[in-house]
C-alpha cells in the first residue's frame, strides 16, 4: 500500500467512496454471477461503489439488501512482476482468522482473470472508525495512551505468531531479510528509469546492505502498519482488524516494528506521522516508552541498532514512493493521491539519508 502505497482499506463508515472510476470498471453482472456461486449467503441485486483510497490496489464497496462486503482486485494494466498481489493478501487473512491477530473474513478468492479482469477477493465489510491522524485529535487526550497501547499489542501479537502452525511457512524465505529487501527495493527503483535517479537514494543503495546488523529472527510481518491502516471500534480502544496485508511476508520482525515506529520522526503530510508533535501534551507514550512497551510484549530487554532499521524503513518507503512517482508518469496510477506521493519523493529520500547519517 499499499497503504504506504495505498493509504488505508477504508472499510470504515466514515470512509468515502465514490462511483467507480472509468479506469476500473468490471462487468458488475459478471461479478454478481461469481458470487452467487462463491459467497455464501449472497443474494443481490448488487451495488459497487469505488473506496477513495486504494492507490495501490483498487478497492470496492458491494452493496446488498442484507449484507455489505469489501472487493480488493489487481489494477489493470502491465505492472512490476510480483507486485499488486492481491490473493497474497487473501492468503494471510485467512490464515490469520484462526489468530489474536483481527482481521476480516474472507468470504471467496478468485484467481481467474476472466470474471472481472483482474484476480480479486471479496471480504467482510468491517465497520468502525479509521484514524487518519496520528496525533489521534479526536479522541480524548486521557484516552490516547489506551489506544497506542492497542496498536502495540496487536503487532506484538502479530509477532509471536508460529508461522508453520498457521499454513504460512512458505509464504517467504526465513533468514537475510534485510539483504533480499534492500536487494528487492533497490532493484525496483534502478529499474524504474521513467522516474529517474536521486542522488540520495543512490547512497542508501550503497550503504544499507554493507551494514546490516547481526542476528537474524523471522515471523509474519505486515509490511505497512500504521494507524490508519487499521480499524478501531467505534467508540473502545480496540483494533477490531488490521488492513493492507499487500507487503506480509516472512521477515525480521524489528523491520516490521521499526516501520510502524517510525511515526514518531514522520511528517504529518506525508503518510500518518508525528513529527514535531510533544507526546506529553498529546498524551501519548514517547518514542522510547513506546519501544519499551513492545519489548516487553514480546521478550526483549532493548533494541540494538534500532536506528538502522528506521533508515531501511525510510528508505523502503522512498522505493515504494518512487514506484508510485513511475506510475504517475506512465498513468497507471490508481488513487487520486498519487500525484502527492510522488511529489514526496524528494522529501522521503532526505529524511532516509539524514536517517543514514545518524546511524554512522
Amino acid at each position: 500500500m499499499s497503504a504506504a502505497t495505498d493509504g488505508a482499506l477504508s472499510q470504515a463508515a466514515n470512509a468515502g467512496t465514490t462511483p467507480v472510476r472509468d479506469a476500473h470498471r468490471f462487468d458488475e453482472a459478471a461479478l454478481a454471477r461469481w458470487m452467487t456461486a462463491n459467497v455464501d449467503g449472497f443474494a443481490g441485486p448488487l451495488t459497487v461503489e469505488q473506496f477513495k483510497g486504494g492507490q495501490s490496489n483498487p478497492t470496492y464497496r458491494l452493496i446488498t439488501p442484507n449484507a455489505a462486503y469489501v472487493l480488493r482486485r489487481k489494477p489493470p494494466g502491465p505492472l512490476l512482476k510480483g507486485a499488486h498481489d492481491v490473493l497474497r493478501e487473501a492468503r494471510v487473512l485467512t490464515a490469520l482468522a484462526r489468530t489474536d491477530v483481527p482481521v476480516a473474513p474472507v468470504h471467496g478468492i478468485c484467481a481467474d482473470e476472466d470474471v472481472i479482469g483482474t484476480p480479486f477477493f471479496v471480504m467482510g465489510l468491517v465497520e468502525g472508525r479509521i484514524v487518519w491522524d496520528a496525533t489521534f485529535p479526536d479522541v480524548p487526550r486521557a484516552e490516547r495512551g489506551a489506544y497506542f497501547d492497542a496498536m502495540n499489542a496487536t503487532l506484538a501479537a502479530l509477532h509471536r505468531i508460529d508461522y508453520d502452525a498457521v499454513g504460512l511457512g512458505d509464504y517467504g524465505r526465513p533468514g537475510n531479510y534485510f539483504g533480499r529487501q534492500i536487494a528487492r527495493w533497490s532493484k525496483q527503483y534502478l529499474a524504474d528509469t521513467d522516474a529517474g535517479r536521486d542522488p540520495d537514494m543512490d547512497a542508501l543503495v550503497d550503504w544499507l546492505p554493507a551494514h546490516i546488523p547481526a542476528g537474524d529472527e523471522t515471523r509474519i510481518v505486515h509490511g505497512d502498519f500504521r494507524c490508519d491502516n487499521l480499524i478501531f471500534h467505534p467508540t473502545e480502544p480496540r483494533v477490531l482488524a488490521v488492513l493492507d496485508w499487500e507487503l506480509s511476508t516472512l521477515g525480521h520482525p524489528l523491520a516490521d516494528f521499526a516501520y510502524h515506529a517510525m511515526m514518531y520522526r514522520m511528517p504529518p503530510d506525508i503518510v500518518a506521522g508525528l513529527a514535531g508533535a510533544d507526546p506529553a501534551a498529546l498524551g501519548i507514550p514517547s518514542e522510547e516508552e513506546y519501544v519499551a512497551a513492545y519489548c516487553a510484549r514480546t521478550g526483549r530487554a532493548t533494541i540494538p541498532n534500532y536506528d538502522y532499521y528506521v533508515a531501511f524503513n525510510f528508505f523502503r518507503l522512498a522505493a515504494i514512493f518512487h514506484g508510485i512517482k513511475g506510475r504517475v508518469i506512465r498513468g497507471t496510477a490508481a488513487s487520486a493521491h498519487a500525484r502527492d506521493r510522488a511529489a514526496s519523493f524528494p522529501r522521503i529520500v532526505r529524511l532516509a539519508h539524514n536517517a543514514m547519517e545518524a546511524c554512522r
